[in-house]
């Protein structure tokens, strides 16, 4: 059965990730992926069905097997990295805006800390079209991927889904946060308004237990966590 409108409504998350998996079709120097997140196994077949029968030029959709660590299912689409690779992504979006009835999709390039909105002047500005491109956006990329931010960590698993980052210890109850703001130190600790905050010592103790050895320090209702010349600010949800 095919899909119609609005039959994949409140189903997929709003954010895609660009080229933050690997592919499996070939060089990730020469193929882009694109990851949709979505809250069921269904809903993930359907979509990744609707992908690959309608648009030639997709390489390859698929479904992850199981759920994800951050309860969510993917579809991982593939295609071709050329120049005409941002009009192909903003094409997908368009159906899968009509199957979702999401009237903002953003994307999040390489795991990085903030998403932009999907357009075709911000893909033009992140997207690689070409392997000599991607190598060196891949490097520079790699200052602001959380997941390689806390590569001091203990933790278990470190997913990022919307604002939210959630990060898990085995054998402990998951901790999550709202991401607030990233950035070079000295500048990310000048933007801060807040003043320090004194009772915030415990909190930051167990933190550096929890997730690892960073210098925590709370401002407010903000935490900050330092690493290699880098400031990561978040709140607690």
């Amino acid at each position: 059965m095919s899909l119609r409108q609005d039959d994949l409504h409140d189903l997929v998350d709003h954010i895609i990730e660009i080229d933050s998996y690997k592919s499996k079709m070939g060089s990730d120097s020469d193929i882009i992926t694109v990851a949709f997140s979505t809250k069921t196994k269904e809903s993930a077949e359907d979509l990744s069905s609707f992908i690959e029968r309608g648009y030639t030029f997709v390489l390859d959709a698929d479904v992850t097997p199981g759920e994800q660590s951050d309860g969510t299912y993917k579809v991982f689409v593939e295609i071709e990295r050329d120049n005409g690779a941002d009009s192909q992504i903003l094409e997908i979006a368009d159906g899968v805006k009509n199957l979702t009835g999401l009237e903002n999709i953003k994307f999040r390039y390489h795991k990085n800390f903030r998403s932009l909105d999907l357009t075709q002047d911000s893909l033009k500005e992140m997207l690689p079209v070409n392997s000599d491109d991607y190598e060196t956006t891949f490097n520079e990329s790699n200052l602001n991927n959380y997941k390689n931010f806390f590569n001091k960590s203990f933790v278990e698993s470190i997913d990022m889904l919307d604002d939210i980052l959630t990060i898990k210890k085995k054998w402990a109850d998951p901790l999550r946060f709202k991401f607030v703001e990233f950035g070079p130190t000295q500048h990310t600790l000048d933007s801060i308004t807040e003043s320090f905050n004194a009772n915030g010592f415990a909190e930051a103790i167990f933190l550096t237990k929890y997730i690892g050895d960073y210098n925590i320090t709370k401002y407010g209702d903000k935490l900050t966590f330092e690493n290699s010349g880098n400031t990561l600010v978040l709140k607690r949800v």
